[in-house]
């Protein structure tokens, strides 16, 4: 029987996951802006190319200006170019069918450098956050879809800013959205959603790229406020949060050794497998996070 599970393209965290992530859940890594935790993401993102035969896609949901540095990080690691996918530019439909135009990086909202929760901003600014959001509804599904139905089985979303509160970020709304009506959604409704009246014309081509989506693995990487790993370990999960219903949670932070700083990772929950409890170094270098086991 194959194994199900998807690496993780570090040998090291697969042994702590007996095996990798499980396809169809979502899985969480938190951690502070600089501890590895977008080269993590990449480093999934190109195990898929190995096991699945295509690389996993990048959906960036940052609202600030600066670059979360995911070309720069793809083609030093893999010499891997990431190909855009821009929001605001004209989507033809008839060429999701088409392999060759299959891109693996978007960007939602680009240089927006807005606030994103509720509490900083006045009721008309949340309101045009939703607008902004239902415009590119449309560029985000077609970026999914046109994946999927050519193998791809990895997703990974970054860009979520801290917030106190998941339930007033508009971050944690847009994600929302975007994991439980296309990344957990039948092939041929996220396809309805994409091609609306043009569905019954492309129907044939649907079915025969149609594709499960209990085999797509969600990681989405979340910075803290937290830089300590003791800090990630005590922050406590609210009923409802994205955590709760997450499988698998990785932490990632800064652990204290005599009078040096060095950086660990805990896998805090995995379900349906052991667990080792080990707080576990890692550094990163030229080829990537690796742990010191």
């Amino acid at each position: 029987m194959a194994d199900l599970r998807q690496k993780t393209g570090i040998p090291e965290l697969d042994e702590l996951l007996s095996g990798g992530l499980l396809p169809g859940k979502l899985t969480v890594v938190l951690g502070a802006t600089g501890i590895g935790k977008t080269q993590l993401g990449l480093q999934f993102a190109e195990a898929g190319l190995q096991q699945e035969g295509q690389t996993g896609v990048l959906f960036d949901m940052a609202t600030r200006g600066d670059s979360q540095s995911h070309s720069d990080y793809a083609e030093r690691l893999f010499q891997w170019k990431l190909r855009e996918q821009l929001v605001d530019a004209p989507f033809d439909l008839d060429q999701i069918w088409d392999a060759e135009t299959r891109t693996d990086y978007q960007h939602l909202f680009r240089q927006s450098g807005r606030r994103v929760t509720r509490r900083d901003m006045e009721l008309d600014e949340w309101k045009e956050w939703k607008l902004e959001f239902v415009k590119k509804l449309d560029a985000a599904i077609a970026f999914f879809y046109s994946n999927f139905v050519h193998g791809v089985r990895r997703a990974v979303i970054d860009g979520i800013e801290p917030t106190d509160r998941p339930s007033d970020s508009f971050q944690f709304h847009a994600f929302e959205y975007v994991y439980h009506q296309i990344l957990r959604k039948e092939y041929d409704w996220v396809a309805r959603d994409l091609f609306r009246a043009q569905f019954r014309s492309h129907q044939a081509q649907i079915e025969q790229h149609r594709y499960d989506f209990q085999q797509i693995g969600c990681l989405l990487l979340l910075t803290t406020h937290e830089v300590m790993l003791d800090d990630l370990i005590q922050r406590p999960i609210e009923s409802g949060d994205v955590l709760s219903n997450a499988n698998t949670i990785i932490l990632m932070g800064k652990i204290r050794e005599g009078n040096r700083m060095s950086r660990a990772l805990h896998v805090a929950k995995h379900r349906g497998s052991a667990v080792d409890e080990s707080l576990v170094p890692y550094e990163i270098h030229e080829s990537g996070l690796k742990l010191l086991t």
